[in-house]
């Protein structure tokens, strides 16, 4: 802890140069004077006020404030674009004053992991898609090990968790339902265990009450915590919800009552969003200086002269940052129409100096090496040259970033690029170049835009590529867009707030409005990522290759909805747009299959092959299609032709094992599905679908084993706890038996496999009336399922189900 405290000599200097603003300080201050219990003692602060006003000043001495009363403090800015890379920065903080978080920090490193090994699979279902279990009369519809793939969309974080959002209204109940659990068990297929699948599908629910109760350890150690959260305006679309929920209610667990929060951004906080609980916010409103306070910080510098002062006070409105830098180099007063940095430079009078102050502006966020970069060799052989730069009033350092504000960067900005628009040009592509070179080292995993290191390298790239050239830099942008969509909402919003900034910075009013078009799409956490795919579709001067790229990443979330006529219309546009991409084809073929289409998917997938022959997952998505179609023979070649071309691939065991079984090829089934679990490790479909062939070869035990795996692996769901009434079922343990059948519907309401095995349950019990009554429901919800309507008939006529 000691180690991270400022020194006296920087605490002074910050007192020195910190004018104004006392009533807001000692009302910070004075808070930790009072006991949490007391009415008087305030938790929350929120400071706004319009850019330049000195609220990041501010921040900054209130956090040397609590920490000179004992705080551990942590910082969050703009740097994050979600919740769980704020709570990253938080642990970041924490760890460097002696005090890790490690549960969270472990937490935060299985999220990233587990998250990347979703999004690392194929973009699209495959294998089969039974649920486990062959009931009466039919295989009811759960999902495979392959659509694991739904979280490359940000599953919950973008909300295609089905029925959330608007596009719940072109998918039926029934579907809703199935979706949700095929989203559950697909994830469960991938991981081992349920809280895997929980961290991935809903991150904050799982790893906000971690943080709760780390920050319950953390203040038995230290009498404050105090955590800031900066640039609000930026990150509040994102972080509001969660951290009024967080500080205004236990949905993630009571906080410690030493706990003392401040948020800083343009606005006050959203009247909507934290309603009630406004009045329990301190307000500290910020204003341009008063006279008195400008004056005050140019009598510290030494700035007496009234005609200076009168001159500062016009050219800054006031505005601390530019009183402070006007302060520093109140420059010649004979030119009143000069500029604030107009008037800095002509202080300037060292040519290098003045050109690297103008060169420092350009990148987002500043280091040495950038600086040497953009600066050219005469700037970069000047001794100390970039500790002057970073000592300026007007540039601020947290975490090690260095970085200019926002005031005095956009009219540097205009300046520069005004001045010379080829040295512009030329500028930000060296430093695009060094970021290149950045990512290059980074080196990257397949998808790229899900490697963190590589991601923060190719963002600021976009940025100068777009700032030098952006005609030229734009369809691999729209590109990066898309994939970047893929990788989830904050992931996303990385990319749009490079290609807005690069727009309003480089002058191309229409590339800014069109970024922050997409930022405001991506303000839905939902379906935000949805949306911009469809603002990349619409664009005009997007090139063929990348529509088509959008439109398949917006295909794969229809399906993932089960909204098959809007996916197969997306399949399709993507497929005119470029004919020649296999994975189209295999992709619309997997839609096709799923809505029936058994001849139109198989077309699909001759055109793959044809374009990519002897692809082991286009062989396998033909077996598994022929085996849903009821030709088993054909089924059963082309998936030992998979496992020939790659014999580890689970799925494609899992595939035979289940066509074998429909054949009644049992032993040979138990083989591939044995070898689908070895291989899948935590592949529950496997698992259960290995207890019903052990079912039916009466190896109760075995049975009961593999679904109790299953369920440990992936609890409360539903094919595994209707497996289980089956194995009750056919044990004569009729009663536990519906009330098996009984879980798996209240998880399920429309799995009608259940609804017949309970009938047939609640017969052999002697309660025909209720046996009808299932199948009555069965047949409501799917009245092609010949089988109810047989052993329905045979109820009515008085017979013995059969």
């Amino acid at each position: 802890m000691a180690g991270s405290r400022p020194s006296m000599q920087q605490i002074l200097k910050s007192r020195q140069h910190f004018v104004g603003r006392r009533e807001e300080l000692a009302r910070f201050r004075g808070n930790f004077d009072i006991p949490p219990e007391d009415e008087r003692h305030c938790f929350i602060f929120h400071v706004h006020g319009s850019a330049g006003v000195g609220k990041s000043a501010l921040v900054r001495r209130l956090e040397d404030a609590a920490r000179e009363r004992g705080a551990l403090t942590a910082y969050v800015d703009e740097s994050v674009n979600s919740v769980p890379e704020a709570m990253t920065a938080l642990c970041g903080h924490f760890e460097r004053q002696g005090h890790p978080l490690k549960a969270l920090d472990r937490m935060l490193a299985t999220y990233r992991q587990r998250r990347y090994e979703a999004e690392a699979l194929a973009p699209e279902p495959a294998g089969p898609e039974g649920p486990g279990a062959t009931g009466p009369g039919r295989e009811a519809q759960e999902p495979n090990g392959a659509s694991v793939a739904v979280t490359r969309a940000g599953l919950a974080g973008l909300g295609l968790l089905p029925g959330v959002g608007p596009f719940t209204a072109m998918v039926d109940p029934a579907q809703l339902a199935q979706g949700t659990e095929k989203l559950r068990a697909a994830l469960a297929a991938r991981f081992r265990n349920h809280d895997d699948v929980q961290l991935v599908l809903d991150p904050l629910r799982t790893l906000t009450p971690v943080l709760a109760a780390e920050l319950e350890r953390v203040a038995e150690r230290a009498p404050w915590i105090a955590l800031f959260f900066d640039t609000y305006e930026r990150t509040g679309p994102f972080l509001d919800d969660w951290l009024r929920d967080l500080l205004t209610t236990e949905r993630y667990g009571a906080l410690p009552a030493n706990i003392v929060v401040t948020t800083a951004g343009q606005r006050p906080l959203d009247p909507v969003r934290w309603g009630d609980c406004v009045g329990l916010v301190t307000e500290l409103p910020l204003r341009p200086f008063t006279d008195a306070e400008a004056r005050q910080l140019l009598a510290a510098k030494g700035v007496l002269d009234e005609t200076v002062v009168r001159d500062v006070l016009h050219l800054s409105g006031r505005l601390p940052v530019l009183v402070s830098t006007l302060a520093e180099n109140p420059g010649d007063v004979g030119d009143p129409s000069a500029t604030a940095v107009e008037r800095f430079l002509k202080w300037e009078t060292e040519p290098v100096r003045r050109a690297a102050a103008l060169e420092g502006a350009l990148p987002r966020h500043l280091d040495e090496d950038l600086f040497h970069a953009v600066a050219g060799d005469g700037a970069g052989r000047e001794e100390g040259l970039y500790g002057w730069l970073r000592s300026l009033p007007f540039v601020s350092e947290h975490g090690g970033r260095a970085r200019y504000h926002d005031v005095v960067r956009a009219p540097m900005l205009r300046l520069r690029r005004t001045g010379s628009p080829q040295r512009w040009s030329e500028s930000h592509g060296r430093l695009a170049a060094v970021y290149a070179a950045r990512c290059a080292e980074a080196g990257g995993t397949a998808p790229l835009w899900a490697d963190e290191s590589w991601r923060a390298a190719r963002v600021e790239e976009v940025y100068h590529l777009l700032c030098a050239r952006p005609r030229t830099a734009l369809p691999a942008v729209l590109q990066d867009g898309v994939a970047a969509c893929g990788e989830g909402i904050a992931v996303a919003r990385g990319w749009a707030r490079a290609v807005a900034e690069a727009g309003e910075d480089g002058g191309a009013q229409e590339l800014g409005s069109w970024g922050r078009e997409c930022l405001a799409a991506l303000e839905d956490e939902r379906l935000g990522a949805v949306r911009v795919l469809g603002l990349l579709i619409g664009r005009s001067d997007a090139d063929d290759g990348v529509r088509a790229l959008a439109y398949a990443a917006r295909g794969r979330q229809f399906f993932r909805l089960d909204a098959y006529e809007e996916a197969l219309a997306d399949y399709g546009q993507g497929i005119a747009l470029a004919p020649d991409d296999p994975s189209v084809y295999r992709g619309r073929a997997v839609v096709h299959r799923a809505a029936g289409g058994f001849d139109e998917a198989l077309e699909d997938l001759d055109k793959a092959e044809e374009l990519l022959p002897g692809s082991p997952e286009t062989v396998r998505e033909r077996g598994e299609t022929y085996r849903r179609a009821g030709r088993l023979a054909e089924a059963d070649a082309e998936l030992g032709r998979a496992l020939a071309l790659e014999p580890g691939d689970w799925l494609a065991h899992g595939s035979r094992g289940q066509t074998r079984y429909q054949q009644g090829r049992l032993r040979e089934a138990l083989t591939d599905l044995d070898r689908a679990v070895e291989l899948g490790d935590a592949y529950v479909w496997a698992l259960v679908r290995r207890a019903h062939v052990r079912l039916r070869l009466h190896d109760f035990e075995g049975a009961l084993e593999d679904l109790d795996r299953a369920d440990r692996l992936a609890p409360d769901t539903a094919a595994t706890v209707g497996e289980r009434g089956e194995v009750y079922r056919f044990m004569g343990r009729n009663e536990e038996a519906v009330e098996q059948f009984d879980r798996a519907l209240a998880l399920n309401p429309v799995y009608t496999w259940a609804l017949g095995s309970r009938a047939m349950a609640y017969a052999a019990l002697g309660r025909p009336e209720r046996a009808l009554a299932d199948l009555e429901r069965a047949l409501a919800l799917d009245p092609d399922y010949a089988w109810a309507l047989t052993q329905r008939d045979r109820l009515r006529d008085g017979a013995a189900p059969g």
